[in-house]
C-alpha cells in the first residue's frame, strides 16, 4: 500500500496511507493530509495515486515542493525518496498500488421440486416444468424464464435471466425433425444420384 512517513520531528513519525486518486496535502482544513506548519501553504501539493505509479504536483505553494532536494512542479515518486513540503519532510515509504476486486457469491438455489413423472418444477413458475438449466449459476428455468435472442442469419440464443449465460436444455438438445418438404428433397436427390450411378 502506498504510504508517506513524516520525518520532521514534531510530527512524531506519523504515517499516511494514500488513497487511489488525488491526495491533497496542505494546511487547509479540507486537505486529505493535514500538515499544520507555518511553511506549508493551505493547498500545498497533490499526490496522485494511479496508473501503477505515484506522482506529486505542486499547487503554486509559497515555499515550494521538493523531491530529494530538487524543487519540482510535477514528479514521479519512488520508494525511499524524500518529499519536502515547505520545511516538512516526508519519506516515500511505499508506492505500491493495491487494487482488490471484490468477489460476489451468488446464493445457492433451493433443491428442485421433482414431480411423480421425474420432471423438475420451474422455481419461478410453479405451474410449469423446467426445460433448461444455466451451466453457470445452476438455475433451473422454464421456457417463460429464458431470454431469447435471435441474431440476423444466426441461430436462436437462449440466455439465463439471472447471469446472461447461454442455457442448456435438460436432457440434451432435441434433434430437430425434418419437414416433409426437406425429406422429399432428400429422397429425390437420393433417387437422382442412384439413377446417375452416383452412390
Amino acid at each position: 500500500m502506498a504510504r508517506l512517513q513524516f520525518k520532521t520531528a514534531e510530527f512524531e513519525d506519523r504515517v499516511v496511507n494514500l488513497n487511489l486518486g488525488i491526495n491533497r496535502l496542505g494546511r487547509a482544513a479540507d486537505s486529505h493530509v493535514l500538515v499544520e506548519h507555518p511553511t506549508v501553504s493551505g493547498n500545498h501539493c497533490e499526490v496522485l495515486l494511479g496508473d501503477g505509479q505515484v506522482t506529486v504536483r505542486d499547487c503554486g505553494s509559497t515555499n515550494g515542493t521538493f523531491v530529494d532536494g530538487s524543487r519540482i512542479q510535477v514528479a514521479t515518486l519512488l520508494p525511499g525518496q524524500t518529499l519536502r513540503v515547505g520545511e516538512v519532510e516526508l519519506l516515500v515509504a511505499d508506492t505500491e498500488v493495491a487494487i482488490s476486486i471484490p468477489k460476489f457469491q451468488l446464493p445457492v438455489p433451493p433443491p428442485p421440486i421433482v414431480l411423480a413423472n421425474g420432471s423438475l418444477v420451474c422455481p419461478r413458475h410453479q405451474a410449469l416444468v423446467a426445460a433448461y438449466q444455466c451451466p453457470n449459476c445452476r438455475e433451473l428455468l422454464c421456457g417463460e424464464c429464458v431470454h431469447q435472442l435471435r441474431r440476423r442469419g444466426g441461430k436462436l440464443l437462449r440466455l439465463c435471466p439471472r447471469c446472461s449465460h447461454p442455457v442448456k436444455a435438460l436432457g440434451g438438445e432435441q434433434k430437430k425433425k425434418k419437414s416433409l418438404l426437406r425429406r422429399l428433397q432428400d429422397t429425390t436427390k437420393l433417387l437422382v444420384n442412384r439413377a446417375l450411378g452416383k452412390n
